[in-house]
């Protein structure tokens, strides 16, 4: 019996720590990183706009 408690015991914790872990990063995939790749592109596009601005006055 004390054996079996032990190893339920163990075996739930390992499967919530897991779930937790899953979680983490299902939401770090799904909010996170299309947030940054967003900000990524929005300062590339800046950059190319300020070249473009400043090679159409070098004559």
């Amino acid at each position: 019996m004390k054996h079996k408690f032990a190893r339920g015991f163990f075996v739930g914790t390992l499967m919530t720590l897991g779930a937790i872990a899953g979680s983490v990063f299902a939401f770090k995939k799904n909010y996170i990183e299309p947030v940054e790749t967003k900000v990524d592109e929005i300062n590339d596009n800046r950059r190319k706009a300020n070249r473009k601005r400043f090679s159409a006055h070098q004559g």
